[in-house]
């Protein structure tokens, strides 16, 4: 799937896309259900909320479940991506946000590469988010909400959050958000939450400045998140396990646009069990001969 000049246009100015309905209810159905399996899981990728059962967040699936390997390869996600980024791509993160009705938690106001700079040492923002709704999403379940253009505003200093979810994260000052909610034309369009039904895709620039609030409602919100980074612009450190940030490096081969629907060979290296080396981490930067 390859995006025309006004799509290319229209990002460039609002920092997202956003395609309702793009995958179908039979290939969304492929994913979802093998979601219940993944979250039963003991095992360090799967994150859950303070003090909760519920899963945050389920990371690296795309390593060990056959669904979402084919996702990870999918053209209509890793194509749009490569118009924008102007070069080949690879995976730098792989997760499954749950916001499960009732106790999925808030995502404070931050930017992705804000986390990508500080912790994983990613030299520029040549890196965005691609993300499915795997259920329908509405204003009631924990919506994303997005301020248009603020990725205009380049990288913005950030605090490390450790304290208000049980995942950590690089946050905005709210006195920032305002200003840039302002700017973006306040009560009138200075913020938007794209919302559709499952299937749907976001596109978004990783300085976008975005949040969600929690789920109080009787409906999940889960969404499949590809963080895709420019083969050229990979990470220095490994201070995050390999199941966060991953170090492969190799560009993504994208399999037909079918692949979620019919049989499609795919390598899952971490089928049988996550090895030890991907918990292992290092403050030091990597050696330049690791790059590609």
């Amino acid at each position: 799937m390859r995006l025309t000049p006004n799509q290319l246009e229209a990002f460039d100015r609002e920092g997202y896309l956003f395609f309702p309905g793009l995958f179908s209810p039979e290939e969304t159905k492929t994913l979802i259900d093998a979601v219940p399996e993944l979250y039963a899981r003991r095992e360090a990728y799967n994150v859950r909320e303070k003090g909760s059962e519920a899963v945050r967040t389920n990371f690296a699936a795309h390593m060990y479940s056959e669904p979402f390997a084919k996702l990870a390869r999918h053209p209509r996600m890793i194509q749009p991506v490569e118009d924008l980024l102007g070069e080949k791509l690879y995976m730098h993160q792989f997760k499954i946000n749950g916001k499960m009705a009732f106790e999925g938690d808030v995502w404070q106001w931050h930017q992705d590469y804000g986390t990508w700079l500080n912790d994983d040492m990613m030299p520029t923002e040549r890196a965005m988010n691609v993300a499915i709704f795997l259920d329908d999403v509405n204003e009631f379940n924990g919506p994303l909400m997005f301020i248009p253009g603020s990725h205009k505003r380049g990288v913005i200093d950030a605090k490390h959050d450790l304290t208000t979810t049980s995942y950590p994260l690089w946050t905005v000052d709210n006195g920032l958000i305002s200003q840039l909610v302002d700017r973006a034309g306040g009560k009138s369009g200075g913020m938007v939450s794209p919302q559709g039904p499952a299937g749907s895709m976001i596109l978004f620039h990783s300085c976008l400045v975005h949040a969600s609030s929690s789920n109080l409602s009787p409906w999940n919100r889960v969404s499949v998140y590809l963080s895709l980074c420019a083969v050229s612009n990979y990470i220095r450190r490994h201070k995050r396990p390999e199941y966060i940030a991953h170090r492969d490096f190799k560009p993504i081969e994208c399999l037909p646009d079918d692949c979620l629907l019919k049989d499609y060979a795919v390598d899952m290296p971490w089928e049988n069990g996550m090895p030890a080396s991907a918990l292992q981490t290092s403050l030091d930067p990597i050696r330049a001969e690791v790059a590609v």
